[in-house]
Protein backbone atom coordinates (compact mmCIF):
# COMPACT_ATOMS: atom_id res chain seq x y z
CA UNK A 1 0.00 0.00 0.00
CA UNK A 2 1.30 3.45 -0.86
CA UNK A 3 2.07 5.61 2.16
CA UNK A 4 -0.07 8.73 2.27
CA UNK A 5 1.47 12.18 2.18
CA UNK A 6 0.05 12.88 5.61
CA UNK A 7 1.81 9.86 7.12
CA UNK A 8 5.28 10.46 5.70
CA UNK A 9 5.28 14.21 6.06
CA UNK A 10 3.82 14.22 9.56
CA UNK A 11 6.61 11.94 10.70
CA UNK A 12 9.31 14.01 9.02
CA UNK A 13 7.99 17.30 10.31
CA UNK A 14 7.49 15.95 13.82
CA UNK A 15 11.19 15.12 13.96
CA UNK A 16 12.02 18.47 12.35
CA UNK A 17 10.00 20.31 15.00
CA UNK A 18 11.49 18.66 18.07
CA UNK A 19 14.99 18.05 16.75
CA UNK A 20 17.03 14.89 16.40
CA UNK A 21 19.45 14.14 19.16
CA UNK A 22 22.92 12.70 18.56
CA UNK A 23 22.93 9.01 17.65
CA UNK A 24 25.77 6.85 18.88
CA UNK A 25 27.76 4.74 16.46
CA UNK A 26 26.62 1.53 18.17
CA UNK A 27 22.88 2.29 18.19
CA UNK A 28 23.13 3.69 14.67
CA UNK A 29 24.79 0.51 13.46
CA UNK A 30 22.20 -1.77 15.08
CA UNK A 31 19.31 0.14 13.55
CA UNK A 32 20.95 0.23 10.14
CA UNK A 33 21.74 -3.47 10.04
CA UNK A 34 18.07 -4.29 10.48
CA UNK A 35 17.18 -2.33 7.32
CA UNK A 36 20.23 -2.53 5.07
CA UNK A 37 22.59 -5.09 3.57
CA UNK A 38 25.30 -2.43 3.45
CA UNK A 39 28.90 -3.39 4.18
CA UNK A 40 29.23 -1.34 7.34
CA UNK A 41 32.89 -2.29 7.76
CA UNK A 42 33.70 0.33 5.11
CA UNK A 43 33.06 3.95 5.99
CA UNK A 44 34.68 7.33 5.42
CA UNK A 45 32.72 9.38 7.98
CA UNK A 46 31.96 8.95 11.71
CA UNK A 47 28.61 7.28 12.36
CA UNK A 48 27.80 9.86 15.02
CA UNK A 49 27.44 12.46 12.24
CA UNK A 50 24.53 10.47 10.80
CA UNK A 51 21.04 10.93 12.25
CA UNK A 52 17.54 9.78 11.44
CA UNK A 53 15.47 12.22 9.40
CA UNK A 54 12.22 10.62 10.62
CA UNK A 55 10.99 8.37 7.78
CA UNK A 56 12.60 4.91 7.47
CA UNK A 57 14.40 3.46 4.45
CA UNK A 58 12.35 4.41 1.36
CA UNK A 59 9.81 6.15 3.61
CA UNK A 60 10.22 9.06 1.23
CA UNK A 61 9.64 7.11 -1.98
CA UNK A 62 11.85 7.64 -4.99
CA UNK A 63 10.18 7.68 -8.40
CA UNK A 64 11.46 4.69 -10.37
CA UNK A 65 9.00 4.71 -13.27
CA UNK A 66 8.44 8.40 -13.84
CA UNK A 67 5.79 9.51 -16.28
CA UNK A 68 6.09 12.64 -18.41
CA UNK A 69 3.78 15.01 -20.22
CA UNK A 70 4.20 17.76 -22.76
CA UNK A 71 4.69 21.44 -22.00
CA UNK A 72 1.15 22.38 -22.98
CA UNK A 73 -0.44 20.06 -20.41
CA UNK A 74 2.09 20.89 -17.67
CA UNK A 75 1.45 24.59 -18.20
CA UNK A 76 -2.03 24.10 -16.75
CA UNK A 77 -0.61 23.30 -13.30
CA UNK A 78 2.84 24.93 -13.27
CA UNK A 79 3.22 28.63 -12.53
CA UNK A 80 5.76 30.64 -14.56
CA UNK A 81 7.89 31.31 -11.47
CA UNK A 82 7.98 27.74 -10.18
CA UNK A 83 11.43 26.16 -9.91
CA UNK A 84 12.23 23.13 -12.05
CA UNK A 85 15.40 21.08 -12.45
CA UNK A 86 16.44 20.86 -16.09
CA UNK A 87 18.44 17.97 -17.59
CA UNK A 88 19.31 17.69 -21.28
CA UNK A 89 21.02 14.88 -23.17
CA UNK A 90 20.88 13.36 -26.64
CA UNK A 91 18.62 16.12 -27.95
CA UNK A 92 16.06 15.55 -25.18
CA UNK A 93 15.16 18.16 -22.54
CA UNK A 94 13.31 17.25 -19.36
CA UNK A 95 11.98 19.37 -16.49
CA UNK A 96 11.54 18.03 -12.96
CA UNK A 97 9.37 20.43 -10.91
CA UNK A 98 10.39 20.92 -7.29
CA UNK A 99 6.71 20.73 -6.35
CA UNK A 100 7.10 16.98 -7.06
CA UNK A 101 10.72 16.47 -6.04
CA UNK A 102 10.13 18.04 -2.63
CA UNK A 103 7.93 15.01 -1.80
CA UNK A 104 10.07 12.29 -3.40
CA UNK A 105 13.65 13.65 -3.37
CA UNK A 106 14.89 11.13 -5.99
CA UNK A 107 13.86 10.34 -9.58
CA UNK A 108 15.59 7.49 -11.42
CA UNK A 109 15.29 8.20 -15.13
CA UNK A 110 16.88 8.08 -18.59
CA UNK A 111 17.33 11.30 -20.59
CA UNK A 112 18.27 11.00 -24.25
CA UNK A 113 19.74 7.56 -23.62
CA UNK A 114 21.72 8.69 -20.56
CA UNK A 115 20.70 7.00 -17.26
CA UNK A 116 20.47 9.71 -14.61
CA UNK A 117 19.24 10.25 -11.07
CA UNK A 118 17.73 13.63 -10.25
CA UNK A 119 17.78 14.53 -6.55
CA UNK A 120 16.59 17.30 -4.26
CA UNK A 121 17.28 17.71 -0.54
CA UNK A 122 14.85 20.35 0.83
CA UNK A 123 16.84 20.91 4.02
CA UNK A 124 19.91 22.01 2.04
CA UNK A 125 18.28 23.28 -1.17
CA UNK A 126 20.55 20.91 -3.09
CA UNK A 127 19.09 20.02 -6.51
CA UNK A 128 21.65 17.77 -8.20
CA UNK A 129 21.77 15.08 -10.89
CA UNK A 130 24.13 12.14 -11.32
CA UNK A 131 24.99 9.62 -14.00
CA UNK A 132 23.66 6.22 -12.86
CA UNK A 133 26.41 4.30 -14.64
CA UNK A 134 29.12 3.39 -12.17
CA UNK A 135 31.79 0.67 -12.02
CA UNK A 136 30.18 -1.28 -14.84
CA UNK A 137 26.80 -1.28 -13.11
CA UNK A 138 23.57 0.60 -13.71
CA UNK A 139 22.59 1.96 -10.31
CA UNK A 140 19.25 3.18 -9.10
CA UNK A 141 18.81 5.07 -5.87
CA UNK A 142 16.48 5.34 -2.91
CA UNK A 143 16.33 7.35 0.31
CA UNK A 144 17.95 5.91 3.43
CA UNK A 145 15.87 8.03 5.82
CA UNK A 146 19.18 9.28 7.24
CA UNK A 147 20.81 12.69 7.13
CA UNK A 148 24.32 13.95 7.59
CA UNK A 149 24.69 17.66 8.33
CA UNK A 150 21.03 18.01 7.27
CA UNK A 151 21.78 16.56 3.82
CA UNK A 152 20.07 13.60 2.20
CA UNK A 153 21.91 10.28 2.32
CA UNK A 154 20.94 8.13 -0.66
CA UNK A 155 21.64 4.45 -1.19
CA UNK A 156 22.01 2.45 -4.38
CA UNK A 157 19.86 -0.66 -4.55
CA UNK A 158 22.57 -2.76 -6.21
CA UNK A 159 25.18 -2.64 -3.39
CA UNK A 160 23.29 -0.58 -0.75
CA UNK A 161 26.24 1.78 -0.49
CA UNK A 162 25.26 5.04 1.19
CA UNK A 163 25.97 8.19 -0.83
CA UNK A 164 26.14 11.81 0.34
CA UNK A 165 23.85 13.72 -2.00
CA UNK A 166 25.57 17.12 -1.70
CA UNK A 167 28.96 15.78 -2.79
CA UNK A 168 28.08 12.58 -4.68
CA UNK A 169 30.51 10.66 -2.46
CA UNK A 170 30.08 7.13 -1.15
CA UNK A 171 30.38 7.32 2.63
CA UNK A 172 29.39 3.83 3.88
CA UNK A 173 29.54 0.49 2.10
CA UNK A 174 31.23 -1.10 -0.90
CA UNK A 175 31.82 2.22 -2.70
CA UNK A 176 32.87 4.26 0.32
CA UNK A 177 35.41 6.81 -0.90
CA UNK A 178 34.19 6.72 -4.51
CA UNK A 179 32.31 9.52 -6.25
CA UNK A 180 29.42 9.65 -8.71
CA UNK A 181 29.63 11.74 -11.88
CA UNK A 182 27.60 14.95 -11.74
CA UNK A 183 25.31 15.87 -14.61
CA UNK A 184 24.51 19.52 -15.36
CA UNK A 185 21.08 20.21 -13.84
CA UNK A 186 20.37 23.94 -13.46
CA UNK A 187 17.49 25.01 -11.24
CA UNK A 188 15.45 27.45 -13.34
CA UNK A 189 11.95 28.85 -13.66
CA UNK A 190 9.21 26.98 -15.47
CA UNK A 191 8.90 29.93 -17.87
CA UNK A 192 12.57 29.69 -18.79
CA UNK A 193 12.24 25.99 -19.55
CA UNK A 194 9.04 26.14 -21.58
CA UNK A 195 10.23 29.15 -23.62
CA UNK A 196 13.49 27.40 -24.51
CA UNK A 197 12.09 23.90 -24.93
CA UNK A 198 8.45 24.07 -26.08
CA UNK A 199 8.75 20.42 -27.15
CA UNK A 200 10.33 19.37 -23.85
CA UNK A 201 9.07 16.72 -21.44
CA UNK A 202 7.84 17.43 -17.91
CA UNK A 203 7.69 15.06 -14.95
CA UNK A 204 4.01 14.26 -14.39
CA UNK A 205 2.13 14.47 -11.11
CA UNK A 206 0.69 11.07 -11.99
CA UNK A 207 3.21 9.34 -9.73
CA UNK A 208 1.06 6.64 -8.16
CA UNK A 209 1.37 8.35 -4.78
CA UNK A 210 -1.05 10.66 -3.01
CA UNK A 211 0.76 13.92 -2.36
CA UNK A 212 -0.34 17.55 -2.18
CA UNK A 213 1.87 18.59 -5.08
CA UNK A 214 2.31 22.35 -5.10
CA UNK A 215 2.34 22.64 -1.31
CA UNK A 216 5.60 23.29 0.49
CA UNK A 217 5.73 21.13 3.65
CA UNK A 218 8.73 23.18 4.85
CA UNK A 219 7.06 26.60 4.74
CA UNK A 220 9.36 29.37 5.94
CA UNK A 221 12.35 27.07 6.13
CA UNK A 222 14.71 29.26 4.12
CA UNK A 223 14.43 32.21 6.51
CA UNK A 224 17.61 33.34 8.19
CA UNK A 225 16.35 32.13 11.59
CA UNK A 226 15.49 28.66 10.35
CA UNK A 227 16.46 25.94 12.87
CA UNK A 228 19.15 24.27 10.79
CA UNK A 229 20.76 22.66 13.82
CA UNK A 230 17.86 20.22 14.23
CA UNK A 231 19.76 17.83 11.97
CA UNK A 232 23.05 19.70 11.67
CA UNK A 233 26.03 18.28 13.56
CA UNK A 234 28.74 20.51 12.12
CA UNK A 235 29.96 23.97 12.96
CA UNK A 236 28.43 26.57 10.61
CA UNK A 237 30.99 28.52 8.61
CA UNK A 238 30.47 32.13 9.74
CA UNK A 239 31.89 33.67 6.57
CA UNK A 240 28.35 33.87 5.16
CA UNK A 241 24.86 33.70 6.70
CA UNK A 242 23.86 30.07 7.14
CA UNK A 243 20.85 30.30 4.81
CA UNK A 244 22.52 32.35 2.07
CA UNK A 245 22.12 30.64 -1.28
CA UNK A 246 25.37 30.14 -3.14
CA UNK A 247 26.35 28.94 -6.58
CA UNK A 248 28.75 26.13 -5.70
CA UNK A 249 31.30 24.81 -8.20
CA UNK A 250 33.85 22.11 -7.47
CA UNK A 251 36.53 21.26 -10.01
CA UNK A 252 40.06 19.85 -9.95
CA UNK A 253 40.33 19.92 -6.14
CA UNK A 254 39.13 23.51 -5.80
CA UNK A 255 35.73 24.70 -4.59
CA UNK A 256 34.24 28.14 -5.17
CA UNK A 257 31.03 29.66 -3.82
CA UNK A 258 29.38 32.73 -5.34
CA UNK A 259 26.72 34.24 -3.01
CA UNK A 260 23.35 34.94 -4.56
CA UNK A 261 23.41 38.35 -2.86
CA UNK A 262 26.46 39.26 -4.97
CA UNK A 263 24.92 37.80 -8.11
CA UNK A 264 21.73 39.81 -7.61
CA UNK A 265 23.90 42.92 -7.65
CA UNK A 266 26.35 42.00 -10.44
CA UNK A 267 24.27 39.58 -12.57
CA UNK A 268 27.49 38.23 -14.14
CA UNK A 269 30.62 36.92 -12.41
CA UNK A 270 33.75 35.72 -14.23
CA UNK A 271 35.93 33.34 -12.21
CA UNK A 272 38.41 30.51 -12.40
CA UNK A 273 37.99 27.16 -10.61
CA UNK A 274 40.75 24.57 -10.55
CA UNK A 275 42.40 26.23 -13.53
CA UNK A 276 39.17 26.32 -15.57
CA UNK A 277 37.58 29.64 -16.51
CA UNK A 278 33.86 29.92 -15.75
CA UNK A 279 31.17 32.54 -16.09
CA UNK A 280 28.18 32.64 -13.73
CA UNK A 281 24.89 34.19 -14.90
CA UNK A 282 21.99 35.15 -12.62
CA UNK A 283 18.48 36.20 -13.57
CA UNK A 284 15.37 37.02 -11.49
CA UNK A 285 12.03 35.29 -11.88
CA UNK A 286 12.35 31.97 -10.01
CA UNK A 287 10.48 31.35 -6.75
CA UNK A 288 11.97 29.75 -3.67
CA UNK A 289 10.43 26.32 -3.10
CA UNK A 290 11.02 26.64 0.65
CA UNK A 291 9.40 29.97 1.47
CA UNK A 292 5.61 30.17 1.16
CA UNK A 293 3.17 27.37 1.94
CA UNK A 294 2.42 27.23 -1.80
CA UNK A 295 5.55 26.93 -3.91
CA UNK A 296 4.47 29.28 -6.69
CA UNK A 297 4.03 32.08 -4.12
CA UNK A 298 7.59 31.85 -2.82
CA UNK A 299 9.79 34.91 -2.87
CA UNK A 300 11.87 35.55 -5.97
CA UNK A 301 15.38 34.16 -5.45
CA UNK A 302 16.29 33.98 -9.12
CA UNK A 303 18.23 31.29 -10.94
CA UNK A 304 21.78 30.76 -12.11
CA UNK A 305 23.75 29.27 -14.97
CA UNK A 306 27.43 28.33 -14.97
CA UNK A 307 29.34 27.93 -18.22
CA UNK A 308 32.72 27.69 -19.87
CA UNK A 309 33.05 31.15 -21.52
CA UNK A 310 35.15 29.87 -24.40
CA UNK A 311 33.70 29.50 -27.90
CA UNK A 312 35.83 28.36 -30.82
CA UNK A 313 39.03 28.77 -28.83
CA UNK A 314 38.15 32.37 -27.90
CA UNK A 315 37.26 33.39 -24.37
CA UNK A 316 34.33 35.80 -24.06
CA UNK A 317 33.69 38.50 -21.49
CA UNK A 318 30.06 39.11 -20.53
CA UNK A 319 28.04 42.02 -19.19
CA UNK A 320 24.39 42.05 -18.04
CA UNK A 321 21.86 43.31 -20.55
CA UNK A 322 18.47 43.48 -18.84
CA UNK A 323 16.70 40.74 -16.89
CA UNK A 324 17.92 37.34 -18.01
CA UNK A 325 19.99 38.64 -20.93
CA UNK A 326 23.74 39.03 -21.28
CA UNK A 327 26.03 40.49 -23.95
CA UNK A 328 29.56 39.44 -24.80
CA UNK A 329 31.99 42.31 -25.27
CA UNK A 330 33.87 40.66 -28.14
CA UNK A 331 31.00 40.26 -30.65
CA UNK A 332 28.01 42.04 -29.08
CA UNK A 333 25.96 38.84 -29.23
CA UNK A 334 23.08 38.41 -26.78
CA UNK A 335 22.92 35.34 -24.52
CA UNK A 336 20.25 33.90 -22.21
CA UNK A 337 20.42 32.38 -18.73
CA UNK A 338 20.83 28.93 -20.31
CA UNK A 339 24.02 29.97 -22.13
CA UNK A 340 22.61 30.18 -25.64
CA UNK A 341 23.32 33.08 -28.00
CA UNK A 342 19.91 34.37 -29.10
CA UNK A 343 21.03 37.29 -31.28
CA UNK A 344 24.12 38.72 -32.94
CA UNK A 345 27.07 37.18 -34.80
CA UNK A 346 27.13 34.12 -32.50
CA UNK A 347 23.36 33.46 -32.58
CA UNK A 348 22.69 29.76 -32.13
CA UNK A 349 25.95 29.02 -30.30
CA UNK A 350 25.76 27.26 -26.94
CA UNK A 351 28.21 27.65 -24.05
CA UNK A 352 29.25 24.38 -22.39
CA UNK A 353 27.37 23.85 -19.12
CA UNK A 354 29.30 23.38 -15.88
CA UNK A 355 27.57 21.25 -13.20
CA UNK A 356 26.83 23.35 -10.14
CA UNK A 357 24.43 23.65 -7.23
CA UNK A 358 22.37 26.42 -5.62
CA UNK A 359 22.93 25.32 -2.04
CA UNK A 360 22.35 26.92 1.32
CA UNK A 361 25.76 28.06 2.51
CA UNK A 362 25.65 26.11 5.79
CA UNK A 363 25.40 22.85 3.82
CA UNK A 364 28.12 23.55 1.29
CA UNK A 365 30.43 25.10 3.86
CA UNK A 366 30.45 22.04 6.11
CA UNK A 367 31.20 19.62 3.27
CA UNK A 368 33.72 21.90 1.55
CA UNK A 369 35.34 23.94 4.35
CA UNK A 370 38.19 25.09 2.09
CA UNK A 371 35.78 26.75 -0.32
CA UNK A 372 36.88 30.11 -1.65
CA UNK A 373 34.07 32.66 -1.46
CA UNK A 374 33.83 35.16 -4.30
CA UNK A 375 33.18 38.68 -3.06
Amino acid sequence: MKTTSRGVCALALAVFAVGAGPVSALSQSRADRREFKTDFSKQTVPFDEIVSGGPPKDGIPALDRPKFEDVRHADSWLNNREPVVMVTAGGVAKAYPLQILIWHEIVNDVVGGRPVTITFCPLCNTALAFDRRFDGKLLDFGTTGRLRHSDLIMYDRQTETWWQQATGEGIVGQYAGERLTFVASPLISWKTFKDRYPDGQVLSRDTGFRRDYGRNPYAGYDGQDSPIRRFFRGRPDARLPAMERVVAVDFNNESVAVPFSLLQEKRVIAEEVGGMPIVVFWAPGTASALDSGRIHRGRDVGSSGVFDPRIGGRSLWFTPDGDGQFTDVETGSTWDILGRATDGPLAGEQLAEIPHGNHFWFAWGVFKPDTRIVN
